[in-house]
């Protein structure tokens, strides 16, 4: 059966990441060049974010709702609403970045709208973890918990995908690390685990102003 372990390491990046984003746009001046590599670390983000969640939606709930009788039916339709909640403070944050990113203007309500975007997600990736998972542990197979990373892998940039993989391994635990690239073509088994780091380390470095930004991801709830 699904082994769920690499959703938490998933979601300590999203907890990070969006929690560190808002300030990172209340920092940044107009004139400020950093503006050009937080915005970019911004729309790559909420397109992470989107992916995630449109693989739950085609691939986990049915599923759940199939096969998880009472449990599943009392759960899923609030994931489903949550999930509705942050696509709106998603499209919130989408429509603000494009000009905020061109001149500047208009941080605070931009940070404003990360901060409601971060605060239904941190509630909902909480709620995902102890009642989701479980019954995905009883009720989905390991292959069709594969299909969720691949729907995200398919749908995004190659040159994109060390990266976002460097910045899941960030805090992840090293043997989740081993199990998610099991799978792998051989190449990627024996590379992702030092260029994805490196990658992630000059990004951060760029973003955030130090290789090693504050590991609040898996304590942030």
């Amino acid at each position: 059966m699904a082994d769920v372990r690499d959703m938490y390491m998933a979601h300590s990046a999203l907890r990070r990441e969006f929690s560190l984003l808002p300030q990172l746009v209340r920092d940044v001046t107009p004139g400020d060049a950093t503006r050009a590599e937080v915005g970019a670390h911004a729309e790559m983000l909420c397109h992470i974010l989107h992916l995630h969640h449109e693989g739950e939606d085609l691939l986990l709930w049915p599923r759940l709702l199939e096969r998880g009788g009472a449990e599943a039916a009392a759960i899923v339709p609030t994931m489903e609403a949550q999930h509705h909640a942050i696509e709106d403070a998603h499209a919130a944050v989408v429509t603000l970045l494009p000009q905020w990113r061109r001149t500047a203007r208009g941080g605070e309500q931009l940070a404003d709208a990360l901060e409601q975007l971060r605060g239904a997600l941190i509630e909902h990736m909480a709620m995902e973890e102890s009642e989701i998972l479980p019954l995905a542990q009883r009720h989905v197979t390991a292959r069709e918990w594969m299909q969720l990373g691949e729907h995200g892998m398919s749908k995004s940039p190659k040159k994109q995908l060390p990266l976002a993989f460097g910045l899941a391994m960030y805090e992840g635990d090293p043997e989740v690390v081993k199990a998610v690239l099991a799978h792998a073509p051989l190449p990627a088994r024996l590379l992702m685990p030092i260029i994805a780091p490196r990658l992630y380390a000059s990004h951060a470095k760029r973003v955030h102003g130090t290789a090693t930004p504050p590991r609040i991801g898996a304590s942030v709830r």
